[in-house]
């Protein structure tokens, strides 16, 4: 049986499943303590969003590799934790992280996933939620799961033309190619750039007193120019999809370079921008 098919999941999710429990969601569980790095600065306005208080149930939308949900745990005794993705590998990551904590990991689509009702105070997700295929169902899936007043807290991107480092790596990579944007709201890493949209989206799915908070902070690319472009290289390789041999070398040569003018002391660094939003379940 394909996992398609024994995994309850969403039609407009079975993209997301093949490429988050393939060679791509693979990559990122190999690459885990890189991407928490990079989104070190980001961490605790995140965690402070969350508000997360003793006793709390708390579930995590597409979790990765668990740093979220278990440093939540860990902040507040006697909360417990539920992470949910689609990464098998990244799973195990989560699960290896969190042994001897009040969390578990499960493979699901949040979209469709049964929680149960007002089964939790408190849902979370770090970059998780810009990839759901029917982004209206799913946090309205989430607000049935959701005690009355409890709490959204999720961090997304902002604009292309608020990251520099995305931005900028799109360019080296593009080697005189137009690489087309997904359109507004389609899954992908601006899906919910938009507050003008995102707001009554979320209004409608069952949410109240939302609130979008713009954070910005510079995004660790690696340790050096090396170690950065192999990294980006191997969570970017769609972008070179369709290119020969001489147009990926042009392109490794362009990240390379980028990376290397941003080298600082603590690593390669560029800009970036995000939005911290928040929300209470309506009653």
């Amino acid at each position: 049986m394909s996992k398609a098919l024994a995994l309850d999941v969403d039609p407009s999710n079975s993209r997301q499943l093949r490429d988050w429990d393939g060679e791509h969601g693979s990559y990122w569980a190999e690459y885990a303590d890189f991407y928490d790095r990079a989104l070190a600065g980001y961490h605790p306005a995140l965690l402070a969003a969350a508000n997360v208080g003793p006793g709390d149930r708390i579930l995590d939308v597409g979790c990765g590799s668990g740093q979220v949900a278990i440093d939540l745990v860990r902040a507040a005794p006697g909360s417990r934790a539920l992470g949910v993705d689609l990464s098998t590998a990244q799973l195990e990551v989560a699960r290896r992280r969190g042994t001897g904590l009040a969390v578990e990991f499960i493979q699901a689509d949040a979209q469709v996933h049964d929680f149960g009702v007002a089964a939790y105070d408190l849902i979370v997700s770090r970059t998780g939620t810009m990839f759901f295929g029917d982004a209206a169902a799913a946090f309205a899936n989430l607000a049935t799961a959701t005690k009355p007043s409890g709490r959204l807290a999720i961090f997304v991107w902002r604009g292309l033309a608020e990251n520099e480092w995305l931005r900028e790596i799109f360019e080296a990579l593009r080697i005189g190619r137009d690489l087309p944007m997904p359109p507004p709201g389609a899954p992908g890493p601006f899906a919910q750039s938009d507050p003008a949209m995102v707001e009554p989206l979320l209004s409608a799915a069952g949410w109240s007193e939302i609130a979008f908070e713009a954070v910005d902070q510079s995004i660790w690319l690696g340790s050096d120019a090396d170690q950065g472009t192999t990294w980006q290289l191997g969570q970017s390789a769609w972008l070179l999809l369709g290119t020969d041999e001489a147009q990926r070398a042009q392109a490794t040569a362009n990240l390379r370079a980028l990376l290397a003018a941003h080298q600082t002391p603590d690593g390669v660094r560029l800009g970036s921008a995000a939005w911290l939003i928040t929300a209470r379940r309506a009653r």
